[in-house]
């Protein structure tokens, strides 16, 4: 699985064997905004074409476009792990929340 980043958006890219082509979707968002190309540089420009599109249509009828991401990310522990975490984070000196950051920022660049 490859990605691409443009203007604040993020897509999934996959080959499509059957057509010989790579398609992709923005990700992050409930509307489905797809695209498609044959090769690499044709993909990145439909791509930029399709934020592009999106944002333009979404502005034409009104409608406020989908952020990708708010910042805001709640999800449930255990509750000995929420104890572990917080502590963590007080010995850090650092809140929970700044503390989570950078431990997920962290992981997530290392995982990408």
């Amino acid at each position: 699985m490859n990605t691409l980043h443009y203007n604040g958006y993020s897509a999934r890219i996959e080959f499509d064997e059957e057509d010989e082509i790579f398609v992709g979707r923005i990700a992050g968002i409930n509307d489905a905004v797809g695209f498609h190309a044959s090769d690499v540089e044709a993909l990145k420009a439909a791509f930029q074409e399709a934020v592009d599109d999106y944002l333009e249509t979404c502005s034409r009828v009104g409608k406020d476009p989908q952020k990708p991401y708010s910042g805001k990310v709640m999800f449930r522990v255990k509750p000995e792990t929420h104890k572990r975490v917080a502590l963590a984070a007080a010995l850090a000196g650092k809140s929970l929340n700044q503390w989570a950051e950078e431990v997920l920022d962290e992981a997530s660049r290392s995982a990408g």
